[in-house]
């Protein structure tokens, strides 16, 4: 996502299994977040914070070679909280194979980082990227190193084939989706719900009655992260797969129907429904253009009564930052699917995938140790994170809201639809102050202009795409 899974940009149309039906995913995920919204949190619950992962007791369920006097580099655009938690992972790494493991900070876009990296002669070993079409990118430039056969092996045994076939590029497997992302979510203060007898909505019309509900309380109803464009691609994307429905998404995805399209229309006006009324988001829309994502969140969850906004959008990862808050979800802070509107409730994934940039026995042993329960385990263990791996024991979650997302993520299997920005090449869906990113912050600075953002957002398709 941004001290978060950074879920970013360019397209691997051949390889794209986030097609499915979708609606089965919707299902699944709604009853999972329905559920989860009462949950307060039994006695197994570790708290918001994910507790602290357990050590290593033995093998665990992967054989991993002793890699005594290895190093790697290992690089990802994740900060803050996440990144210390991955930097766990990696320290049972070193742990069980006697490598030494260095992370590095990688900026955004990554592959321009890691274009300049190999052209120094210095590229890191293993890098997580947060876009399908970087993967193909990866590949197409001679970057990557297909996954070994111990990876490939673990990828078999522990992951749905939509999941495997997204790491693919000409049908071999590179890249191993190690996080996954939920990003069809709304999370909300309970207590400032209580104090205006809010309900959770359902459809989009519900959602803009409790907005008002939660406005006529004394509360600004919605955060938005306006700073960051790729939040506002997410927007857009969910009420775009509920409105103009999943075959309509996938031509989108590819271009195949120009952003001149009416269904495009009719999603900017729906957006256009909370982004053009100042009353509903906190700072208006100046204030939201101003607010980054880590600060949309913790504005919801800190003030008391009277926190700047009483709900915010973005997917499950947004439970690490309210762990930077006093917050506790599953009390203090619930969450409700995204609302429908359209006939179903949308549901869009992201992912970060991991791949070998330099072939060695102790990279190809990082990936297969990636595509295990093992590492999943110890990062679900702290908060914050999902795992597309079927066989990580939802127990490993630290709260009942989360195991409730993980159990929904694996249940909907091959149906869902993956992030639609991710899937565009880079210099439209994955550039800040660019492309995408730059369009729709125009558009929530005026969301009146629909036909004017759609010829902005086409003509930056045409140039990136070349179609």
């Amino acid at each position: 996502m941004r001290s978060i899974p950074q879920i970013r940009r360019s397209p691997d149309h051949s390889t794209r299994r986030s097609r499915g039906a979708a609606r089965a995913a919707a299902a699944a995920v709604v009853a999972g977040a329905l559920t989860l919204t009462a949950c307060g949190g039994g006695d197994d619950d570790k708290g918001s914070d994910g507790g602290k992962a357990t050590e290593s007791t033995g093998a665990g369920s992967v054989t991993l070679p002793k890699l005594d006097g290895a190093s790697l580099e290992v690089a990802a655009v994740w900060t803050g909280t996440e990144q210390a938690n991955f930097k766990k992972v990696l320290a049972e790494f070193e742990k069980r194979t006697g490598a030494k493991v260095t992370f590095v900070p990688a900026q955004d876009p990554i592959i321009n980082f890691l274009g300049s990296k190999i052209a120094g002669g210095a590229p890191p070993d293993v890098a997580l990227l947060p876009q399908v079409g970087a993967v193909k990118q990866a590949v197409d430039k001679g970057w990557a190193k297909p996954a070994g056969p111990d990876a490939q092996a673990q990828l078999t045994k522990n992951y749905a084939q939509g999941w495997q076939d997204l790491g693919k590029v000409g049908g071999k497997q590179y890249a191993v989706y190690y996080k996954a992302a939920n990003k069809s979510l709304i999370w909300y203060n309970t207590k400032v719900f209580e104090n205006a007898g809010a309900k959770e909505p359902k459809t989009w019309k519900e959602f803009l009655t409790t907005a008002q509900t939660v406005y006529d309380s004394g509360v600004t109803p919605v955060s938005v992260a306006g700073a960051d464009g790729w939040t506002l691609t997410d927007w857009f994307e969910n009420v775009y797969l509920s409105q103009a429905g999943p075959e309509k998404y996938d031509q989108l995805a590819q271009h195949k129907i120009k952003w001149t399209d009416p269904s495009v229309k009719d999603a900017l006006t729906t957006l256009a429904g909370i982004w053009g009324d100042k009353n509903l988001i906190a700072g208006g829309p100046d204030g939201a253009l101003q607010t980054e994502f880590p600060a949309s969140v913790t504005q919801t969850f800190t003030g008391g009564d009277q926190p700047k906004a009483g709900m915010v959008f973005e997917g499950d990862f947004v439970g690490v930052n309210i762990a930077e808050t006093k917050a506790k979800i599953g009390t203090d802070a619930k969450v409700f699917p995204f609302p429908a509107v359209g006939d179903k409730a949308p549901v869009v994934s992201g992912g970060d995938a991991a791949v070998v940039l330099k072939d060695s026995k102790a990279a190809q042993a990082l990936l297969t140790f990636l595509a295990s329960p093992d590492a999943a385990t110890v990062q679900a263990e702290l908060g914050g994170y999902l795992s597309p791996n079927k066989n990580v024991d939802p127990s490993a979650y630290p709260n009942a809201v989360q195991r409730a997302m993980a159990k929904a993520l694996i249940a909907a299997g091959d149906d869902f639809r993956f992030d639609m920005s991710d899937q565009a090449p880079q210099a439209f869906g994955g550039t800040p102050g660019k492309g995408e990113w730059k369009d729709l912050q125009d558009f929530l600075k005026n969301p009146k202009d629909v036909a004017g953002t759609q010829a902005k957002l086409e003509s930056d398709a045409a140039a990136a795409y070349k179609n």
